[in-house]
């Protein structure tokens, strides 16, 4: 029966929604080191979820597991619905899910609107000029130095530069890892500002981040890896002014 009864009327209960990426019961190694043991979580269409844990608990691997990087030992990665476990990394960035690594993976000798294009080569080659309009929307900064080598820019300057060419691609689920990862204050700030109308304007993340005011600014929930295991979670306006609480699940 779809319809639950109250004491005055009918209504429907509605399904929940498919997650656009699931992942159940997913084990990774490299080589011989084990790192997941064995983790669980969703990702919706439209949501923002933060992995959070120290360093070593898995993050970084599970991001690197769903994007086709790292092999997986036992469960599974679904997308939309269909088993992606065993595909290639090229195979899953035709899908639409679209890393933007620690390292970058920017050509530094090109100019930075050719680092942008580069990233609708393959995916979204009818809708470059639009996309390149988009970007520089949300990076303003990067109109600016779009005739630059990407080798001259500064480290959060270059970070926008592979969040635009990632966001070039149209991607339907977003995977950063790191964005902070040593950049500035400002550039934190401003990073977190961009990432946060991205999440606005509809993009879907899982976003990997030590920084805690960066997650929570642009998150709506939050999953704790430990020892390649998921410890805890929960949504992010319960916990926004708990830092202390989730650093002590993090670390202690």
């Amino acid at each position: 029966n779809k319809f639950g009864k109250t004491a005055r009327y009918w209504r429907p209960i509605l399904a929940t929604p498919e997650p656009l990426l699931s992942v159940t019961d997913l084990h990774v190694a490299y080589g011989t080191k084990k790192i997941l043991f064995g983790i669980d979580f969703d990702v919706t269409k439209g949501e923002a979820v933060t992995l959070l844990g120290a360093n070593g608990s898995g993050k970084s691997t599970a991001m690197n597991n769903i994007s086709g990087f790292v092999p997986t030992l036992q469960g599974k990665v679904k997308f939309e619905g269909e088993d992606i476990s065993n595909l290639k990394a090229h195979e899953i960035f035709l899908l639409g899910i679209v890393q933007v690594s620690q390292g970058r993976d920017l050509f530094p000798d090109l100019s930075v609107e050719h680092n942008l294009r580069l990233g609708a080569a393959v995916r979204n080659r009818k809708g470059v000029q639009q996309q390149l309009e988009r970007v520089f929307h949300y990076f303003p900064r990067l109109l600016e130095r779009r005739k630059q080598h990407t080798r001259t820019l500064s480290g959060g300057e270059q970070q926008m530069v592979a969040i635009g060419r990632a966001v070039m691609s149209q991607p339907k689920l977003l995977l950063l890892d790191e964005p902070s990862g040593g950049l500035s204050p400002q550039f934190v700030n401003e990073i977190g500002v961009i990432i946060k109308a991205l999440k606005d304007d509809g993009a879907t993340m899982l976003m990997v981040e030590q920084n805690l005011s960066l997650a929570f600014k642009v998150a709506d929930r939050f999953i704790i890896l430990r020892d390649g295991l998921v410890s805890d979670g929960g949504f992010v306006k319960g916990m926004e002014d708990d830092h202390d609480k989730i650093v002590k699940t993090i670390y202690l």
